[in-house]
């Protein structure tokens, strides 16, 4: 490998990493025209595991922002990312491979749950692992499909069952 192909791994990595922290951020801060542009024209989500919906990012989008209402507080961090690029031979390719864990603290809407100096804590915490495929495309990496696997969840009581 050269030094002009391992800086473009690195580039690629870095460019990746953005894509799925500005994921992250879009789902937190109910930003769905972000996330929308975070994704190919034709990518697509799978939230079934955390009972939600599979298919075209758009209707998933859609999905989101009416079920996040329930949650007006929501912070989740993508941690410990796995990356593979597509190797060609000793170059990178345009396809990418990412498996994260994350961590996602919320706050169910409630009478008294915030207060105007300070939000009140998480009451429904949530951890899995994300497997995302990515393309490169001419505006950059974009996620062509994100799957969900939740692994646990903290509920309040009557939620819990």
């Amino acid at each position: 490998m050269t030094q002009r192909v391992d800086l473009s791994t690195v580039m690629d990595r870095l460019s990746i990493d953005a894509v799925i922290t500005g994921y992250a951020v879009a789902v937190d801060d109910g930003a769905w025209k972000d996330y929308l542009a975070l994704f190919t024209a034709d990518g697509r989500a799978d939230y079934r595991t955390a009972g939600g919906i599979e298919g075209p990012a758009g209707d998933v989008a859609q999905w989101l922002s009416e079920t996040m209402r329930m949650f007006p507080v929501r912070q989740h961090l993508i941690v410990n990312r796995r990356l593979d690029l597509q190797d060609l031979g000793g170059y990178p390719g345009d396809r990418a491979r990412v498996q994260a864990d994350y961590v996602n603290p919320m706050r169910l809407v409630s009478e008294g749950a915030r207060s105007e100096d300070r939000p009140a804590a998480p009451n429904f915490v949530s951890g899995g692992r994300y497997a995302f495929e990515l393309l490169r495309t001419d505006g950059g990496w974009r996620i062509e499909s994100v799957t969900v696997h939740e692994k646990w969840r903290n509920l309040p009581g009557s939620l819990a069952g």
